[in-house]
């Protein structure tokens, strides 16, 4: 989500004006306005069309189904023309090491899970070096559901007693952290599947609030070197937010402040935290005030204003921290939209709010 100036293509139209004229329904969550206050902080430009990673139809969650079983295929002077135009940014992070991580609505629904999934490896097949951190809250409820036991959580984190915890390593790392693994190699990229504790890439410690929490722990250490040879190798890691501590207890950990410490440990180009909400908001009940880019000092003017409240504080949190820990840019995206990582990293809009050191 960085400014560039794409090529020109004088040839041909306005390629969004091009694209609703074939297809109304290819850009079904284009912007059409910004507000004052947005173009004041971050005067951006909004030419680049949405990439689809199929360069069809794109279905939106809350649209219509359409009636035709086969979308209608997007004219090949267009095609062309977006990725002609995605050309500086592509170029902008290729060989750039990117963390994503996933969970929330885009885990929920199939039709946004084929969406990240196919994001992810179209990045990856144009030289980003994605690394893909997951929750999988819940399938957890779900499961606990089945065996009779209830959720209980605290200040929005999971209780975690013993039986509750090896239900969550059986279900993060046995079985959501595979299916993902199998979904990314379907889709043509080649996925290797993790936890904190393989090759001891984290180290977990005990949450201060443990004594109520349980098993709840919080990164001590990041140990890259298993990672890295991955990467250099076109692998794509897909880690589950599980760890073990020193004497080997197991450890539920929060998947954003992992990707967080992950970003800062491999030295990342960009942290994105796919989210259930639009971004940072002015006003947290108006959509439309939308924060599109700020620093830390913003950040933190807004907390102390309450206009970063609830929920929103550790993902902000976790951001401050990466980025003062060497990450260039973190953003907050909404991952109800599809193809968001698209639009974060191949366009001026992006997807939500970045945030800069």
């Amino acid at each position: 989500m960085f400014t560039a100036n794409p090529p020109t293509i004088s040839s041909s139209p306005s390629i969004s004006k091009a694209l609703k004229a074939t297809n109304p329904r290819i850009l079904p969550f284009e912007r059409t306005h910004l507000t004052p206050t947005r173009n004041q902080r971050n005067p951006r430009l909004f030419t680049t069309p949405v990439i689809n990673s199929s360069l069809s139809t794109t279905e939106s969650i809350t649209s219509t189904p359409t009636t035709s079983p086969h979308p209608v295929p997007t004219p090949a002077h267009i095609r062309v023309d977006i990725l002609s135009e995605s050309l500086p940014f592509i170029q902008k992070f290729r060989g750039k090491t990117i963390v994503v991580k996933y969970g929330g609505a885009a885990m929920k629904s199939q039709v946004l899970q084929a969406s990240v999934i196919n994001d992810l490896v179209l990045l990856s097949c144009v030289g980003l070096r994605p690394v893909f951190v997951h929750g999988g809250g819940p399938e957890i409820n779900a499961w606990l559901g089945k065996l009779g036991l209830k959720p209980n959580f605290l200040n929005g984190l999971r209780v975690t007693d013993s039986s509750t915890m090896e239900i969550v390593e059986m279900v993060l790392v046995g079985k959501v952290n595979k299916q993902l693994v199998s979904l990314i190699n379907k889709a043509g990229a080649t996925a290797v599947g993790l936890s904190g504790k393989d090759g001891r890439l984290l180290t977990a410690r005990p949450n201060a609030k443990s004594a109520e929490l349980g098993f709840v722990g919080d990164v001590a250490s990041v140990n890259a070197s298993i990672l890295r040879p991955l990467i250099a190798n076109d692998h794509i890691p897909v880690i589950a937010s599980v760890a073990a501590d020193e004497n080997g207890q197991a450890y539920n950990i929060n998947a954003d402040t992992v990707a967080g410490e992950l970003a800062a440990s491999l030295g990342a180009e960009k942290l994105i935290l796919l989210t259930d909400v639009a971004g940072i908001l002015e006003d947290k009940e108006k959509p439309e005030t939308l924060v599109k880019q700020i620093d830390i000092k913003g950040v933190k003017r807004m907390m102390e204003e309450g206009k970063i409240a609830g929920g929103m504080i550790p993902k902000v949190n976790c951001c401050v921290r990466s980025l003062a820990q060497g990450v260039r840019t973190a953003s907050i995206i909404d991952g109800r939209k599809p193809h968001s990582l698209l639009l974060e990293i191949l366009t001026d809009e992006g997807a939500g709010t970045m945030i800069t050191g």
